[in-house]
């Protein structure tokens, strides 16, 4: 079958696929990556969908900008209102969990649901100290060129050792790795009480992680529970699971986005 063609659009760093009138799905990467990392969601889901895969600031096209969450936001809502008619269910991993969460908090009018994935753990009280920490020695350590590009490298060879279609690889690996952004978001998410921001949403949500994510799993049925949740837990995977299971993640996808637009 023939690869879907992404639609021109005068925002930047955006790949749009499928019918202009389908149901729209937005995917929000996660940090150091880019949109191409929902290369394998984007094909197999563009024939009975509107697939929307922006890049957030700090990453991709956008790598001349530095990630600011509301910055994020004001993205996310640009694409949301031009290329998804206004509405979409959104579908976020890592650092795209929590942009999309507070996105939904804010705008629950343009979303029709979430899929959080590899984003369950709440940075406050003990994880406020590790994100902080964390976020500091990351952007320390990056300052060093050397270090920044034992990263990259580091990043390469972990997609090359996944299976993926050797198209969706190269996407991948052609857009970037990008390691000074694995520290910068964590001033703006530490402390921040996101169970209670996702509290504040009332619409469907699913919480997706690798079995072997060991921080996020240790927050995850807390975390369901603040939006009355499902959580599925794909087995023998870590924390970037939509790469480790990419076929079984998109039907993930596919199926809670039938269930909600069954129950509208």
């Amino acid at each position: 079958m023939d690869r879907p063609t992404a639609v021109s659009t005068e925002i930047r760093g955006v790949d749009v696929v499928g019918p202009p009138d389908a149901r729209s799905i937005v995917f929000v990467h996660g940090a150091m990556v880019t949109r191409k990392m929902w290369g394998p969601q984007r094909d197999a889901l563009a024939d009975d969908y509107r697939v929307v895969a922006p890049d957030l600031p700090g990453h991709g096209n956008r790598a001349d900008e530095s990630f600011e969450l509301e910055y994020a936001l004001t993205v996310l809502d640009d694409v949301v209102d031009e290329l998804a008619d206004g509405n979409a269910i959104l579908v976020g991993l890592s650092l795209g969990g929590y942009v999309i969460t507070e996105y939904a908090s804010r705008y629950p009018n343009k979303v029709d649901g979430l899929v959080i994935v590899g984003s369950s753990a709440n940075p406050v009280r003990g994880m406020n100290l590790l994100t902080r920490l964390t976020g500091g020695v990351a952007r320390l350590a990056t300052r060093s060129d050397l270090v920044e590009r034992a990263v990259e490298r580091l990043g390469e060879r972990w997609v090359r050792n996944r299976d993926l279609d050797p198209e969706h690889e190269r996407e991948i690996l052609e857009s970037g790795i990008f390691p000074r952004e694995f520290g910068t978001p964590g001033p703006d998410l530490a402390g921040r009480d996101v169970r209670a921001t996702l509290r504040a949403y009332h619409g469907p949500v699913l919480v997706v992680n690798g079995e072997r994510d060991e921080i996020m799993r240790r927050g995850e049925r807390d975390h369901a529970a603040a939006a009355d949740a499902d959580v599925v837990v794909l087995e023998g995977v870590g924390h970037v699971c939509t790469l480790h299971r990419p076929e079984t993640f998109t039907n993930l996808v596919e199926q809670f986005v039938r269930r909600v637009d069954a129950s509208a």
